[in-house]
């Protein structure tokens, strides 16, 4: 054997083995740098990965029938024979050198003339076994172009990132991160009301912790309704404008938003807007965002005649909260176990009027239909497929879109320096005499 071929061997057996180590990934998590795709990745898995996309992208486009069929080769067939129904000379669509991500890589294809998007997104699990890679979403941004991520392993393993020290839009909150390693943001001016259902334990509490940790330092009034005594939202203390801690208090807090709503309707009916956003910004009210803490609490009856009509009135009270609320800066976040007709009346449509959708771990399937049947039934599978370990994960579905994410952990010193915070002053343009609720964690 040549001695330069020796050298060469030596040389990639010992670059093999390093790499296939993982001496450098602690270094790099207690520094503080995400290991999500280490430098093992860098050196060795993008450069595999994206020569096995480029030498297995034509037998995978003419399998998956992205290939079309060009003018048949007449030396090899003959002038006048065709056959029917089979690609004679089939030709990929062109692509892009496949470039890397912070957690996978990216490449641009050209469709064909008469080619639609649509066999792309059918063919994006088969991109996923085939470049044996952890997910591949397909986008087309652009006319005639489709956008193809891929992204190499979970990114919803272990804790999520710290959100940025960025100043964050308002009434948006960044709770975690989604599956393509992107910060997941909730967005309450893009999508007024939220819907977050799961089993206990499966995260429902963290996430509203988060959306409420990132709410806390812009002006925004939060209030809140949690029938198991307070122990969940209670944490928060001050920052919370008001505080129903059964449903008596409920249903004077929520008769007092339906008020602020009423008056905000005349306020922008006398300066001729129609919403509280057109108005001035130094006459534009708080934004005011109700959270609710296991909504079948509100719907619970013990049979007697009084149980069934505050049930009665939380369901109505809510739906009209729903149906008005967008429009004049109040917004709804509510999470429960199951949201069906089956806790309470008028919860159906109530669920309608709620465009963001949130399903972490449940138990049956009629929990993951009751939240996502609406939106894909591939959300409704993904859904089911969340185990016990996953905590926090979920899966996100707004405006027909959706993906899986998972929401930080708030712990109990970040939780106790949002109690500390002050609300905003004065967040309701009027306050009912007659409303019972507690306000900055003392009872009014």
């Amino acid at each position: 054997m040549p001695a330069t071929l020796v050298v060469w061997t030596l040389t990639a057996l010992i670059i093999l083995a390093v790499l296939t180590q993982k001496w450098w990934e602690p270094r790099l998590s207690s520094r503080g740098v995400d290991a999500g795709l280490p430098w093992r990745w860098w050196l060795s898995g993008y450069p595999k990965t994206a020569l096995r996309i480029w030498w297995t992208w034509r037998r995978l486009a003419y399998l998956n029938g992205l290939s079309v069929s060009m003018t048949p080769n007449r030396q090899v067939i003959g002038r006048n024979l065709l056959v029917q129904g089979t690609a004679l000379k089939p030709k990929p669509p062109r692509r892009t050198w496949p470039m890397p991500t912070r957690h996978g890589l990216v490449l641009r294809v050209l469709l064909h003339p008469g080619q639609t998007p649509a066999p792309y997104y059918a063919a994006a699990q088969a991109m996923e076994h085939a470049w044996h890679v952890y997910a591949v979403r397909v986008t087309s941004p652009r006319r005639g172009q489709v956008v193809i991520t891929v992204t190499a392993t979970d990114p919803l393993t272990g804790k999520a990132p710290v959100p940025g020290v960025s100043r964050p839009e308002l009434l948006s909150a960044d709770v975690g991160r989604t599956e393509d390693g992107e910060p997941w943001l909730i967005n309450l001016r893009k999508i007024p009301h939220w819907l977050i259902t799961g089993a206990t334990q499966s995260g429902k509490s963290s996430l509203l912790a988060s959306l409420v940790l990132g709410l806390s330092p812009q002006p925004v009034a939060l209030v809140g309704i949690d029938c198991k005594g307070g122990m969940e939202l209670g944490l928060f203390g001050g920052r919370l404008s008001a505080l129903a801690i059964n449903r008596t208090q409920a249903v004077g807090l929520l008769s007092g938003v339906v008020d602020e709503i009423t008056h905000r309707m005349s306020i922008c009916r006398a300066a001729g807007k129609r919403s509280v956003w057109d108005l001035p910004e130094g006459a534009r009210p708080v934004p005011l965002v109700v959270i609710v803490d296991e909504l079948a609490e509100l719907y619970l009856t013990d049979g007697s005649r009084e149980s069934k009509e505050q049930a009665e009135l939380c369901g109505t009270l809510l739906l009209r909260v729903a149906q008005l609320g967008a429009a004049l800066g109040v917004h709804l976040v509510l999470a429960g176990q199951r949201v069906g007709s089956d806790i309470g009346p008028r919860v159906t449509t109530l669920r309608a009027q709620l465009g963001g959708r949130i399903a972490h771990r449940t138990h049956d399937e009629a929990s993951a239909e009751m939240t996502l049947g609406d939106i894909n039934p591939d959300a409704v599978v993904t859904a089911q497929s969340i185990t016990e370990d996953e905590k926090g994960v979920a899966v996100v579905a707004m405006g027909g879109r959706w993906a899986r994410a998972r929401s930080r952990l708030v712990t109990t010193a970040e939780a106790a320096e949002v109690a500390w915070t002050d609300p905003p002053a004065n967040p309701f343009l009027t306050q009912p005499d007659s409303v019972e609720f507690t306000k900055g964690g003392n009872s009014a």
